[in-house]
């Protein structure tokens, strides 16, 4: 079978990551949101989209 090193790496930090917090969601959150606001890069946070009314009631009528 095919194995991607990239991803294999990848997979390897986050591991190591969230190991270092215990596998605290919220500790491993906080984290990343301190890496991201002293990387001084801009950031684009996007608001979720509104589902229309007809978006709402097909899915209820499913």
């Amino acid at each position: 079978m095919w194995q991607d090193e990239i991803l294999e790496e990848l997979h390897r930090i986050r591991e190591e990551h969230a190991k270092s917090f215990n596998y605290d969601m919220k500790a491993i959150c906080e984290d990343w949101r301190r890496q991201q606001a002293q990387s001084g890069r801009r950031f684009v946070t996007l608001t979720p989209a509104r589902r229309s009314n007809n978006a709402v009631q097909q899915t209820e009528q499913k």
